[in-house]
């Protein structure tokens, strides 16, 4: 059986990466910063795992280029920024979820469908305490996205009532769709804040907590509803849809730590969907505008967007906040090349490219599959993939060291689960996550999605109970890796590459992958960055003292080793971050598409090595 393959090309040694998977920084330069509205304090971290959710599924297919689901939660001005194709600017928020919810749907995956509706459910943001949010008066394209709209802040005018009905309204759809009606309660909001407060804030929050969001760590959130009264509201729903994978509200969170809001008056949420008042006058009607004065406007974080993507964290939202967007390529650019020390730019000097197998049309699952490494100059990398046969497309992702351990291929491999520096140093197919755990399940539920949808499809044979079985496996065996690996305490990626280009230099040499934690030029010995990194792992990073052992161990093994990439694979490997194993044999590759890979070398402004990670199966 001749396996298809596709690739995936980052760029090692930033200082930081984006949620999207493009390297960049979390600011740009003051001057960058000139034209932009001040608004007030943002507070797009408050319902991160929305945010995460509905990017992934957005990004399946984004016909009118919408930059990312955080503008949809900005006001005009902000949001004007991020709209791409979209004129209605009330309506990008509903436009974001339309879309995501229709690919999330025409992949069957319960999770992007809830995600999409949850994000349609959650607020908007407005110019101060008690200002409601301007409403989108078309129609969606899903009737499940065109059945909600967003809370309003709690201090709105009769915020309460119709925060309730739009809950549960939410557990309804949820309950049609077949995922957890009890999501519906994750929408809501913060406890009414102040009229009077000049800073905007109210009782929110803007801690990064990308897992989920900080109104569920910091134990913000009001509930709008009972667990009895969303069982209530659902118990004549029937369930109209059927799709795989979701997620279920109580293994997020224990809604036992939030309290329910005690709510008076009514809203009829059909009619002002609709364009009605419905018991909520100046929401429906949109007297308090996201742009009217008055609210203390307070410099902040930044959502910064180049041409290409979104390069912010932020996730969730909080209708009490403003932000502030920048759209530069120019910026852009400097971020991506501007090392975090502060010191003149490091231009990155390797790619490492994963090149893995995914079923080509009328293939069925793949078997024994075995891994090459090849280590090789940038402008080779045509010659390298002119020796394979065939090509597919390729995908351009971020990626550093793959810690997925698991090797099953039913309905081909699981994602790669790349660790590399920056906050959120783990990322799953451009979806960034601050824990290992969670991009590593999120990776066995992707493989699981693609199982399932083989079996269902009659392209795999055994049924889909296999696939059950497998994603089981897949989530045991990282597991076991992470008890192997251990604990780097606050830092990730302990890692060293071997390249030419390293701080200018001409000859190859050792530096560490993740300069953000480990803050060291490059050295033609490994020793020098070895025990720098044994010494960090153990003083700052606060790693297990088994670690450090690890850590020690493997620098005297790659120092007895001869000095090139054979050592950094000696050093990596005694740390259990190796990108790649073992020398494999199997069926012909078909070759990834040569422009993928140099379109990430010309993006990474100059890379001069290229390390690839070919997977071949019989």
């Amino acid at each position: 059986m001749i396996p298809s393959l596709t690739l995936t090309a980052a760029l090692l040694g930033l200082a930081s990466a984006s949620p999207l998977g493009l390297p960049g920084l979390k600011r740009f330069a003051p001057s960058k910063l000139g034209h932009l509205h001040k608004r007030q304090v943002p507070q797009e971290h408050s319902h991160d795992l929305v945010l995460v959710i509905t990017r992934e599924f957005l990004n399946l297919n984004n016909p009118k280029n919408i930059q990312d689901p955080v503008f949809g939660l900005l006001g005009d001005a902000a949001a004007a920024a991020g709209a791409g194709d979209v004129t209605n600017l009330a309506c990008l928020k509903q436009e974001t979820a339309d879309q995501a919810f229709t690919n999330a749907k025409a992949a069957g995956d319960l999770r992007g469908m809830a995600g999409a509706l949850l994000f349609q459910a959650i607020e908007r943001n407005t110019a101060g305490v008690g200002v409601a949010s301007k409403l989108c008066t078309e129609q969606a394209v899903n009737p499940e996205i065109g059945a909600l709209t967003q809370h309003q802040d709690a201090a709105s005018e009769n915020a309460g009532a119709l925060n309730k009905a739009i809950t549960l309204e939410l557990a309804k759809q949820l309950a049609g769709i077949g995922a957890d009606p009890n999501l519906a309660l994750l929408s809501g909001t913060f406890a009414p804040g102040d009229t009077n407060d000049g800073t905007g804030k109210g009782n929110s929050c803007d801690t990064e907590e990308p897992e989920l969001g900080c109104i569920f760590s910091e134990k913000l959130l009001v509930l709008d509803a009972s667990e009895d009264e969303i069982a209530a509201a659902v118990s004549d729903v029937a369930q109209t849809f059927t799709g795989t994978g979701g997620i279920v509200a109580t293994d997020l969170v224990n809604l036992a730590d939030f309290s329910v809001a005690s709510v008076t008056g009514t809203a009829d949420l059909a009619t002002i969907v609709n364009g009605g008042s419905g018991g909520a006058t100046g929401v429906a009607s949109g007297v308090a505008s996201e742009s009217a004065g008055g609210a203390t406007e307070v410099a902040s974080d930044v959502a910064e967007t180049s041409a290409a993507a979104v390069t912010t964290d932020a996730g969730g939202n909080n209708n009490n906040a403003g932000d502030e967007a920048a759209s530069t390529a120019d910026a852009a650019t400097t971020a991506a090349t501007t090392k975090a020390r502060g010191c003149a730019a490091k231009p990155p000097a390797v790619i490492t490219t994963a090149i893995t197998p995914v079923a080509s049309s009328g293939q069925t699952a793949q078997a024994s599959c075995s891994t090459i490494v090849k280590t090789v100059a940038a402008d080779e990398t045509d010659a390298v993939l002119a020796t394979l046969t065939s090509a597919t497309v390729g995908q351009v992702t971020s990626a550093g060291a793959n810690i997925q351990a698991f090797t099953g291929t039913l309905g081909g491999p699981a994602p790669p689960v790349v660790s590399s520096a920056g906050n959120r140093p783990f990322a799953v197919n451009g979806n960034t996550f601050t824990g290992a755990g969670a991009a590593l399940s999120r990776s066995c539920d992707i493989q699981h999605n693609a199982c399932a949808n083989a079996a269902n499809s009659g392209e795999l044979d055994g049924g889909i109970a296999q696939c059950e079985t497998q994603v089981s496996e897949c989530k045991a065996a990282n597991a076991l890796k992470k008890r192997q690996t251990g604990n780097f305490g606050s830092c990730s990626d302990p890692s060293i590459i071997f390249a030419a280009g390293l701080d200018g230099r001409k000859e190859e040499s050792f530096a560490p992958s993740n300069d953000a934690d480990f803050n060291h030029g490059s050295a033609q010995k490994i020793g020098i960055i070895a025990d720098f990194i044994c010494q960090r792992l153990g003083d700052s990073c606060k790693a297990d003292a088994d670690v450090v052992a690890s850590c020690t161990s493997a620098a005297a093994a790659a120092k007895a080793t001869t000095q090139d990439q054979a050592a950094a694979d000696v050093f990596n490997a005694g740390l259990g971050v190796e990108a790649g194993g073992a020398s494999g044999s199997g069926g012909d590759a078909v070759v990834t598409s040569a422009a993928a890979v140099a379109t990430g070398a010309a993006g990474a402004g100059g890379a001069q090595a290229v390390v690839m990670t070919i997977t071949q199966c019989a």
